[in-house]
């Protein structure tokens, strides 16, 4: 059976619009553009809000914005801007939101299979890095909350607003599109993952390395168990994983 076919069973002997690799693109461009530009829009005000007539130094700011707390806000403003764009283009489509992102709850077993496959992958994640000593993600040592509100902020936006954020972006939006296009679904997984490692622009290289296998192992997840529902808590789970254990996020 079809990933559309599970999402949606009316949709069988259907023909259903999509949106090809170059609209499927833009879109995601502009998601991310909302998300962005939202998220730092709140976070201005917030500050001023918090810090009053105080002018801050450009050092200064982004010691502060670096913290968890404000970069928590970041997070959980930003994110349903960009839910918001994706919603707009789908509708243009004719489809419902939950079937052309697969938002359909995976097949009995899915999730505890996803899980295992992510701590094997963060198991061996751990012993390489702790081989190698490159450095992988660097930790921030800035990346504070302050008090029980701003740990509440950091988790709600490192572990779940990011991660549903992206993984709508990413293994929903830009995988439908582009599985369906020239890419095939394994295209799709590779550049999506591609994508979605340069986008994690505070790590190195070879951080960025590692992410990129990550998003191989969430795209596997996600093609297999055709439903996104799948990716989202995988990755929340990891976030949660590393934000606890080294202060970082993916």
């Amino acid at each position: 059976m079809s990933d559309l076919q599970r999402a949606d069973p009316s949709a069988t002997g259907t023909q259903l619009r999509t949106w090809d690799f170059w609209e499927t693109t833009l879109v995601a461009l502009i998601a991310d553009g909302a998300f962005v530009l939202t998220g730092w829009m709140v976070l201005y005000v917030a500050l001023a809000v918090s810090l009053g007539p105080k002018t801050l130094a450009p050092g200064e700011f982004e010691a502060l914005v670096s913290q968890g707390r404000w970069y928590g806000v970041f997070l959980v403003s930003g994110t349903p801007a960009a839910i918001a764009v994706l919603w707009v283009a789908i509708r243009m489509t004719g489809r419902e939101f939950g079937e052309y992102l697969a938002l359909n709850w995976p097949a009995g077993g899915e999730i505890v299979r996803a899980l295992a496959i992510t701590t094997i992958f963060m198991s061996i994640e751990g012993f390489v890095l702790s081989k190698l000593s490159t450095g992988g993600y660097q930790s921030d040592p800035s990346l504070v909350v302050g008090s029980v509100g701003g740990l509440l902020v950091w988790l709600i936006g490192g572990c779940i607003a990011g991660p549903l954020m992206e993984e709508l972006v990413v293994r929903g939006f830009l995988f439908r599109g582009w599985s369906e296009s020239f890419l095939g679904p394994v295209g799709a997984i590779i550049l999506t993952s591609a994508v979605w490692a340069l986008n994690h622009s505070q790590y190195d290289w070879f951080g960025r390395s590692i992410i990129f296998a990550l998003g191989l192992v969430l795209g596997h997840l996600r093609w297999s168990s055709k439903s996104t529902w799948t990716t989202v808590v995988a990755h929340s789970a990891c976030n949660t994983l590393v934000l606890f254990t080294s202060g970082r996020y993916v």
